[in-house]
Order: structure tokens, then sequence, then C-alpha cells
């Protein structure tokens, strides 16, 4: 534990050190910073009003923004050292493989997270300031969506910097995965699958294979819980899960596919050619 602990640190001051990361931080913080300046709490959509509209909205714009952040700069971990040459000192150290592997997405995972969550947080703390009335279970349950996209695309990002073998193949396969969960969202799958005469429940089931259908769905659950916006593949979904379910079903399905993503990745790196 200690080794990981250590080597979380080390990716963590390496990351604050980054360019991306202040952007990174600037961005979020931004975005809240302009929710509220341009008065998005004032707003009422479907009966939601106050600081509800303002997190559904900012966690909109986050899965645009937090996929292909998490993916771009996390590819540059496995692939980047080796790139660079650094691997022979770092692995002559007294730590082991499972340790830096490990703690490098510990380290990772608190850098994209925290900016994330803390931007929610300064909107909670502003809304508690102004007296405007804090929705305390739809921001826990976002924060539990954004923590879950972050290890979601963390683990993918690991993967893919575990089997490229530079830093520009690693950077081109996470923008080919964050362009292939773009196009296979539900207007483009599902019309295709339609044209084929595809079962609505199969074509459904499929497109909630990409994680990122999981998590604006999910999103639009708290908005819509009937999903009245998804038209006939509400139906298939509220059927199957029922509105918790899917709720749950949005924060496993991808944190589990997070994981896998991640133990297949140190798999690879463990069996790799290694300088």
């Amino acid at each position: 534990m200690k080794q990981l602990w250590l080597t979380a640190k080390l990716d963590m001051a390496e990351s604050l050190r980054a360019r991306w990361f202040l952007i990174y931080t600037l961005v979020f913080g931004g975005i809240v910073a302009l929710l509220f300046l341009f008065g998005l709490t004032e707003s009422r959509v479907l009966g939601f009003i106050g600081l509800s509209r303002l997190l559904v909205t900012y966690i909109q714009l986050t899965m645009a923004i937090l996929p292909i952040f998490v993916l771009i700069t996390t590819v540059r971990s496995v692939a980047g050292d080796r790139e660079a040459g650094v691997f022979e000192y770092l692995l002559s150290l007294p730590v082991s493989l499972g340790a830096w592997f490990w703690g490098k997405i510990l380290g990772r995972y608190l850098v994209i997270f925290l900016p994330v969550f803390g931007a929610m947080l300064m909107a909670v703390v502003i809304a508690l300031v102004r007296g405007i009335p804090v929705p305390w279970g739809i921001f826990g349950y976002y924060t539990a969506l954004l923590a879950v996209m972050a290890a979601c695309f963390l683990g993918i990002g690991m993967l893919i910097s575990s089997l490229a073998r530079s830093t520009d193949m690693a950077q081109g396969a996470a923008f080919m995965v964050w362009l292939t969960f773009l196009l296979f969202l539900d207007l483009i799958l599902l019309g295709v699958m339609i044209q084929g005469k595809v079962a609505p429940e199969i074509a459904v089931m499929m497109a909630l294979a990409n994680p990122l259908q999981v998590f604006r769905t999910a999103a639009l659950a708290l908005f819509d819980p009937q999903l009245i916006v998804l038209g006939p593949s509400a139906f298939v979904i509220l059927d199957t899960f029922g509105v918790l379910g899917y709720k749950i079903f949005a924060l496993a399905y991808p944190l589990a596919l997070g994981i896998a993503s991640a133990v297949a990745g140190f798999v690879f790196f463990r069996r790799g050619d290694l300088p």
C-alpha cells in the first residue's frame, strides 16, 4: 500500500505541473461560473428550477468534455513513459509492477475527479450562500455518476496506454474510441438497426452497451423519469430495468467496464516486453 500511494503521489505531482490540468480545472470551474452568470438557476424547465436545472445542464456538458479529456490525458501514462525511455529508471526502483500500475491509476483518478466534483461543490456553496434550495438527492446521484464516468474512461485509457507502443498511437486510438462512442449513440445506431429490422429490445440493449449512452440516459432519468424524450426506446428500458433499476445499472455497468479494462491493461502491461 505504501508503494502504491507513493506512486499515486508521484503521478499527481506530475499532473499538477502539467498544463492540461490547469486547463481542465478552469474548464469545469468556468462552466459553473458561466451557468450562474447567465442566471440558469432562475429558469424553470419541466418543474426543475434553481440548482436542479444547473446540475442537469452541468452533467450534460460534462458528458461531452470529460470522456475525451480523460482518454487523451490518460493514454500518455504508460505509453509516454515507454516512449520517453524512463521505464528503466522507474522499474528499477523497489516498487512492484502492480503498485506502480495501480498507483498511477489512483493518482490519475484523484486528479481527474476532484476538479469535476469541486466545481459541483462550488455550485452548492454558492447556492447555499444565495439561499437557493439544494436538491441533495440529485447532487448525490450526479456525484456518483461523475465518479463512475471518470473510472470508466480512466480504465479504458489505461488499457489503450498499455497496448500502444507510442504516444501518437495511443492518442490516435483514444480519439477513435471516443469517436466510436459518439457515432453509436442512439440516433445513429438505432436508426441503422431499425432499417435492418432488428428487434427493438436487441437494438436498445446494444445501444446501452455504449457507456456514453448509459450516462446520457441516466442523466435524463432524473430530469425526465419517464424518459419521454427517448420515445419508444423508453418503454424497453423501463420495462427491462425500471426507473430505480436503471439508475443502479447506470452506475454498476460503467464501473465494471472501467475496472475490467484496467485489469486487462495491467495483464497486458505485466506480460508485455518491458525495458
